[in-house]
């Protein structure tokens, strides 16, 4: 899915109702308004890298803690540890307005990768 503009026949030619002001009569974006989406684009960027970089430390960590669990023979997994962790993700989605449900899902499927490489570490 992409943020692009799209040539919509619904709207008719030389009307900005869908985009306001940022088209002029031949369906190009205004300059000022290209220049918000560059800038706008490139915050997305910068922030796509810090979680990406956040994710490899965060399994960095996660490895640790499987080979801990995999030296004592403690099981992969951490029912109780998770339901903990989704509870306060929740919690802290719900205080930066972001959807308690989405962030629960986004932990569930890091919860899941999380046990598949402590399972493989303690196989092997």
């Amino acid at each position: 899915m992409t943020d692009q503009p799209t040539n919509s026949s619904a709207t008719p030619a030389g009307s900005t109702a869908a985009t306001g002001d940022a088209a002029d009569g031949n369906g190009e974006i205004a300059e000022a308004v290209r220049s918000e989406l560059v800038s706008l684009r490139e915050s997305i960027d910068n922030i796509d890298a810090a979680v990406v970089h956040m994710l490899a430390e965060r399994f960095k960590a996660t490895q640790r803690v499987g080979r801990l669990k995999a030296e004592h023979k403690l099981p992969p997994a951490d029912p109780a540890r998770e339901r903990a962790q989704i509870t306060r993700l929740r919690e802290l989605a719900a205080g930066a307005h972001l959807d308690p449900v989405f962030a629960e899902k986004f932990l569930n499927f890091i919860i899941a990768e999380v046990i598949r490489h402590h399972e493989a570490i303690a196989q092997s």
